[in-house]
């Protein structure tokens, strides 16, 4: 059973009631469970799921151990993340996209 750590952005007050119950919210918004079962930790995700696809609002990133997938670490998403997670040789990897700017920056510095 490993450590599960769930972080929330800008949700109602139902999610962070919900967690509270069922974790330790070690910082406003972050939630930790030392040995959260991958059963528990499911059905957590799945509720999460469902009072995200009434409300639409905020963001949830939920991250564990497990071996089995790139980087030793499971993560589930729900929301626009400001960031893109990228499986590179059995790493993860984090970008951002760039912005309109950027990309004309970066064509006006090729001619």
């Amino acid at each position: 059973m490993p450590m599960t750590v769930l972080v929330t952005v800008d949700v109602a007050p139902r999610f962070r009631g919900f967690l509270a119950s069922c974790m330790l919210e070690i910082a406003p918004g972050v939630y930790t469970s030392p040995r959260m079962a991958p059963g528990v930790r499911e059905r957590v995700w799945r509720v999460l799921e469902e009072w995200y696809g009434e409300m639409r609002t905020g963001g949830i990133v939920m991250t564990w151990r497990d071996v089995g997938l790139p980087g030793g670490q499971g993560v589930s998403i729900l929301g626009p993340p400001p960031k893109e997670l990228h499986d590179a040789d059995g790493i993860f990897l984090a970008r951002r996209p760039l912005t309109k700017d950027q990309m004309e920056q970066l064509s006006a510095q090729a001619l």
